[in-house]
């Protein structure tokens, strides 16, 4: 079985962001939802899912990760109303109502369907001439 990576872009209700890297992104959102780990994510509440890609290369995630991560805001946003365009959370189904941080949640399995992951291009730009 192939292992997997994900890069992800998360969202607090107020809509800051974080950008991340896994190789499991049920492990992460887990730590993220429930404020496992310090950091960032805790401290503004950012844990709603609302982007992700997979990949087959941990180098290819993290040289997408460091890609979105130096994007603008904009682009970010772009990319995330281009698949997700009701910033809805993925991942709320993964959780039960009686979620603790013990839940093993998994994601749907038309997720392993997509694994095959690419990246999306650039949107067009006004300051590059020809991409757009």
């Amino acid at each position: 079985m192939e292992k997997l990576y994900y890069v992800y872009i998360l969202a607090s209700r107020s809509r800051n962001l974080y950008t991340g890297v896994t190789n499991s992104v049920r492990r992460r959102i887990v730590q993220h939802r429930f404020k496992l780990k310090p950091g960032f994510t805790s401290k503004y509440n950012i844990f709603r899912l609302v982007y992700f890609e997979m990949f087959g290369d941990i180098r290819m995630a993290i040289a997408r990760e460091k890609e979105i991560k130096a994007w603008r805001r904009e682009k970010k946003v772009w990319l995330i109303k281009k698949h997700n365009p009701t910033w809805a959370d993925l991942a709320a189904d993964w959780f039960a109502k009686s979620s603790s941080p013990r839940a093993t949640p998994a994601p749907p399995q038309s997720v392993k369907a997509t694994a095959k992951a690419t990246a999306d291009p650039s949107p067009p730009s006004k300051i590059r001439p020809g991409s757009g």
